[in-house]
């Protein structure tokens, strides 16, 4: 677990480019660095050692004769059947490493090696005789890894930051962004917020050569659902797959340890790893702490709980130093938490264990029930729901009971379902609230993704669209930015090829009986821990934004930062001003108009905009390890 940076073409003092570049990265990779730079290309590394602790481990790695350079960030955990079969065709092994494996594998295998990988991954191999360069991304997309074409310069690596420190790099803000993150509370695609840098997708392989970029995705996952097996067949299966995904994500020469909410993902991933710590974080208001049942179930399985409450003025000050660490705005409150939790954790070990991907493989969101529900209703001709669901959005108060119903229902699931993120501005507001105005894009994005899984019941569409947004570009970017933040490797045993074959051949029925989400999931987790937690509705990460807008000190402070000259630039600041107010006056009102998530998303761009753009290049928070 550590990161990269590097790039392919001219420019004066190489070696000084490429430290500066590794230096804004050293959060990823405090143990040691390493580097390799000739005329045509130059590789930078950070490590945060985990697997061969020794020095031999230090990336970059190379192949025997030296003609094949690997940079690397991620584990593979099926890294010594691999190694074994490369020793049996004739490789030499320089260390114990997993790394290695891929500058061998890749030697024997070319770009087939990627399908013959289990683990989380962005790596890149550097061919020193042609002058090619092969990047790829794990097939969930765990491990980040951007690339920027400009100047005749390749730039590539593990954050965006790196890349403002080389010369050839123009930092321009990317305004087209705007109105898609306002609608999904994060950019939802291959762009980013910076104009010309884009993210390799999860499943995506890329060569560069002569200048010349081509991509090529060589993982999609095929939901098929197996109506033959028994409940008990499948609930047998998970719970075998599930232990032995957690025994491979428990490989590591250090102490692996787990984050603990009260739910049932990472409660069940916990009594699988029979790990010695665990880390749970909270919040003084107490509907939006966990960790009283989180403390419960570790004392049940006789596991020690570190917990951290959290307060209001510890949150609020770490927001700029956790959108720098984001590279990218994300306006899930819950970002915010995960850097606290990664933060406690890193005190005491290197390595965790995470629940995310259950959801989406498993059929987790309530949302997800919503299909499932009110079949009735949707027998209505759908002429008819359109006309109730525009009547509701034009003609009924905000808040009144019933009025989102009819505006979800008066269209198809195509149209309405997007991600898991609710309550973020519509496309019409959003035009509206942006000073320029924004073109439609949800459809542009979703459309795709619907195209591919035609025929499917509505949860498995759902889930379709939540693997490729929702989790790339909300849940494993915060828990992958968050983590390394601090140091810390977060493993998501979830997020397993294994464990996704299997996830991939659930019924419907196995998925969502509704109200009930992860049907068979829980059934597994219920045979080995108490059914209080095993049944618990999913809560997410509860997090009091609504509450803390309402209260004066934090209200100004938004409102200060709606005001702003940065905010006048591209927003209409009277609306967000009386957006903010409203928010605050439904206190005590009837109305309970609740805008916390619109005000969240754009004052957390506000705030990391001010980082990034508002004072030329942004400072590390640790600046004194440069």
């Amino acid at each position: 677990m550590c990161g990269f940076v590097g790039f392919v073409g001219e420019v004066e003092n190489r070696d000084q480019v490429l430290t500066d570049m590794m230096n804004t990265i050293v959060h990823r990779g405090p143990d040691s660095e390493g580097r390799y730079v000739d005329e045509d290309a130059a590789l930078g590394f950070r490590r945060l050692s985990i697997i061969d602790l020794s020095e031999v481990g230090d990336q970059p790695l190379y192949n025997e004769d030296k003609t094949l350079v690997l940079v690397f960030n991620g584990e593979i955990y099926n890294y010594q059947e691999l190694r074994k079969e490369l020793v049996e065709a004739g490789h030499v092994f320089a260390s114990n490493t997993d790394s290695e494996t891929l500058v061998h594998g890749f030697e024997e295998w070319g770009e087939k090696l990627v399908d013959r990988l289990r683990g989380m991954y962005a790596f890149a191999i550097w061919d020193i005789k042609k002058k090619k360069l092969f990047a790829a991304r794990d097939i969930f997309g765990i491990k980040p890894l951007y690339f920027a074409q400009m100047n005749q310069t390749l730039l590539f690596g593990s954050e965006i930051k790196s890349f403002l420190e080389h010369p050839k790099f123009d930092k321009i803000f990317n305004e087209d962004a705007l109105g898609n993150y306002l609608s999904f509370q994060f950019v939802p695609s291959d762009e980013t917020f910076f104009k010309g840098v884009f993210c390799l997708q999860p499943g995506h392989y890329f060569t560069y050569e002569n200048g010349e970029m081509e991509i090529t995705r060589y993982f999609e996952p095929e939901f098929t659902g197996d109506s033959t097996k028994s409940f008990e067949e499948v609930v047998d299966e998970i719970e075998k797959v599930m232990k032995e995904s957690v025994e491979m994500h428990k490989i590591s020469d250090v102490e692996v340890a787990s984050y603990l909410s009260s739910g049932v993902d990472s409660s069940y991933l916990t009594y699988l790893g029979q790990v010695d710590h665990t880390f749970t974080v909270g919040f003084e208001e107490g509907k939006y702490s966990e960790i009283q049942d989180a403390k419960e179930f570790a004392e049940s399985i006789r596991m020690q709980n570190d917990a951290k409450v959290i307060t209001p003025e510890e949150y609020w000050a770490s927001l700029s130093d956790v959108q720098y660490y984001m590279d990218e705005p994300v306006a899930d409150p819950a970002a915010v938490a995960l850097y606290f939790l990664s933060r406690e954790a890193a005190k005491k070990v290197k390595v965790v264990l995470s629940g995310e991907g259950s959801d989406e493989l498993f059929g987790g969101y309530n949302i997800y029930c919503e299909p499932l529900q009110h079949t009735g209703f949707d027998k209505i001709p759908m002429g008819i729901r359109r006309m109730l669901g525009k009547f509701a959005e034009y003609c009924l108060p905000r808040g009144m009971k019933g009025r989102g119903f009819l505006m979800r229902h008066g269209k198809t699931l195509e149209e309405r379902y997007f991600a898991n993120a609710t309550n973020i501005f519509t496309e019409r507001e959003a035009n509206r609230i942006l000073k320029r105005g924004c073109e439609p894009g949800i459809q542009k994005l979703t459309k795709p993704l619907y195209d591919r899984v035609k025929g499917k019941d509505p949860v498995t569409k759902m889930q379709y669209v939540d693997m490729h947004l929702w989790l790339v570009h909300d849940i494993l970017m915060k828990g992958d930015k968050m983590g390394m933040a601090n140091s810390l490797e977060v493993r998501v045993p979830f997020l397993d090829k294994k464990v996704l074959e299997l996830a991939e051949t659930l019924p419907l029925d196995y998925k969502v009986r509704a109200p009930k989400t992860k049907v068979a999931l829980r059934g597994a987790a219920e045979r080995v821990i108490r059914s209080k937690t095993a049944e618990k509705k999913k809560l997410g990460f509860p997090i009091p934004i609504r509450v803390w807008l309402r209260e004066e000190k934090y209200y100004q402070i938004v409102k200060k930062m709606f005001t702003s000259e940065a905010a006048k630039q591209y927003f209409n600041t009277e609306l967000l001003v009386k957006m903010l107010d409203d928010h605050k006056n439904g206190k005590n009102s009837n109305e309970k108009t609740d805008n916390s998530r619109k005000i969240w998303a754009v004052y957390i761009f506000l705030v990391w905009y001010d980082r990034f753009f508002g004072h030329g290049k942004p400072v590390h928070p640790n600046a004194a390890v440069k």
